[in-house]
């Protein structure tokens, strides 16, 4: 339980002015000291390349204080004028200096309170608070010490729901599981990224070839081609490191529980600290998503499907309830977080006419750029005619393989209340949805899925990506079952195949 505002004034001076009457509080103002701290290092770190190239050394701490005292005054405005406050009814927030704005949200609204503390944040004792409403209704307290701000997360997120399932961890990181980091597509664009900052830094001091001279002597007396070969694979190395490096920042000290009150919380991070919380009533499901490299490897990572949250591509981590981890793992916390095991559904197989699809759109991705360079090839120069040729040999065989196991992915089937879907090869997602949380279907068919009897069916939800869809379903099977796994939602679609028959 959290003390009371007058023993915490007492105890921490930095309290001490917070309540205004009427329940008003402030943020904390070790807010200042942040700002000082921060605003400082990025003088310096932004300074001292310029000062070094104008051999004016004494730019930096100038630059410093002009922008550290800026910006903590801009700070303490802010810090001085704005105050929150929370009631039974709302959750209010109000900015009072040349212009007055005032935001609020419904209690009965919000949705998530989401806590996140970075390095400077924890080395003072606070935390930023992001509370919201589900859609682009959002309040963001920040900082506030960070007893206050878990004590106030609590509150929000309090809840009597019927409760179904028991409270307590459901799954903590095994530091094992770091060997999945590098099974993706991150690593070498890492290591490329590191590389490209590596010459331009260089280059800033007029330095550039001679890095890349001092790089390929440290490979001796190798041929120059076998040095420029190496040069990938040490960014490669790099990018490793750096994934590891990644990993380890966004998932040390994971943790998923279940908490009081019907919610899952994820907490997580070794430098900045996040704490994430989805209410299981808004829930609809969960997803399996298996990056080709992790899938070699055996692994796969849970994400929540669930109404109002954003599906923006940079937020992909406040929807995860797993990272990577091995495949058994990722079955059994879908299985304690749905009260439902799906690795022993039987999913229906598509077609033969679906892998036709895929290896025909396969090999048309591959030959297109090798018809080109060929083309160009007999106008321009013959090397173009070779990189033709090598494209096709090594590519076009990989694009049939892909093809071959994107089918072998395809299929479609319910347990229990659950609609499940299963898709891709690159990245291979196997979506398991509510049936009461699917609100509409769409059914597409092309000129050529027609000729072959096949169809895309999309089931609609208010959550997650809002469309999963079954590609390439065989098309009277597929109807059949849209229309059984919403009963009535397809009816009138699904009786016109037998209408159509006895006609």
């Amino acid at each position: 339980m959290s003390p009371s505002p007058e023993h915490a004034s007492a105890a921490d001076p930095t309290q001490a002015d917070r309540r205004d009457p009427g329940g008003w509080r402030r943020l904390d103002r070790r807010t200042l000291g942040v700002t000082a701290v921060l605003l400082t290092g990025v003088a310096v770190s932004a300074g001292t390349p310029t000062a070094i190239g104008t051999r004016s050394l004494w730019l930096v701490p100038a630059a410093a204080l002009l922008l550290a005292g800026a910006g903590v005054l801009a700070e303490y405005v802010r810090w001085r004028h704005t105050r929150f406050r929370c009631t039974a009814e709302r959750l209010e927030i109000e900015f009072r200096f040349a212009v007055h704005t005032r935001k609020s949200l419904l209690r009965e609204r919000i949705r998530s309170a989401d806590l996140t503390a970075n390095p400077l944040h924890r080395a003072f004792g606070v935390a930023a608070l992001a509370i919201g409403t589900g859609q682009q209704e959002k309040i963001i307290l920040s900082p506030l010490a960070r007893a206050d701000a878990e004590a106030l997360r609590a509150e929000l997120l309090h809840r009597l729901p019927e409760q179904t399932t028991e409270d307590g961890p459901l799954a903590t990181l095994d530091p094992r599981w770091i060997r999945y980091a590098p099974m993706s597509f991150v690593a070498p664009t890492l290591g490329l990224a590191a590389f490209g900052t590596l010459f331009k830094v260089a280059d800033w001091f007029g330095a550039g070839g001679g890095l890349l001279k001092w790089l390929l002597h440290l490979f001796g007396d190798l041929p120059l081609t076998v040095s420029i070969l190496l040069l990938p694979a040490l960014a490669n190395v790099a990018g490793v490191a750096g994934a590891v490096g990644l990993f380890a920042e966004m998932w040390w000290h994971y943790r998923l529980d279940r908490e009081p009150g019907g919610t899952l919380r994820v907490r997580r991070g070794l430098l900045t600290t996040r704490s994430t919380t989805v209410e299981e009533r808004r829930l609809r499901g969960v997803e399996l998503v298996e990056p080709l490299g992790a899938r070699l490897a055996g692994a796969a990572r849970v994400d929540a499907v669930a109404t109002g949250m954003k599906r923006a591509d940079d937020e992909t981590e406040s929807k995860t309830l797993l990272p990577a981890a091995p495949r058994a793992v990722a079955h059994d916390v879908a299985a304690k977080v749905l009260g439902e095991r799906i690795d022993a559904v039987a999913l229906v197989p598509h077609p033969p006419a679906a892998r036709g699809r895929r290896l025909r759109w396969a090999s048309a991705a591959v030959l297109a750029p090798v018809l080109v360079l060929l083309l160009l090839g007999t106008v321009l120069t013959g090397v173009l005619l070779v990189l033709g040729g090598v494209l096709a040999v090594v590519a076009l065989p990989v694009a049939v393989l892909l093809a071959l196991d994107a089918y072998r992915g395809l299929g479609h089937g319910t347990r229990g209340r659950y609609l499940v879907t299963r898709a891709g090869s690159v990245r291979r997602s196997t979506a398991v949805l509510t049936r009461d949380g699917v609100i509409g279907w769409t059914v597409k068919q092309s000129v050529f899925q027609r000729r072959r009897g096949l169809a895309t069916f999309t089931a609609t939800t208010a959550a997650g990506a809002g469309a999963y869809a079954i590609r390439d379903a065989d098309a009277a099977e597929g109807l059949a079952f849209a229309a059984g796994v919403v009963p009535g939602l397809l009816a009138q679609f699904a009786s016109a195949p037998a209408e159509a028959t006895r006609a």
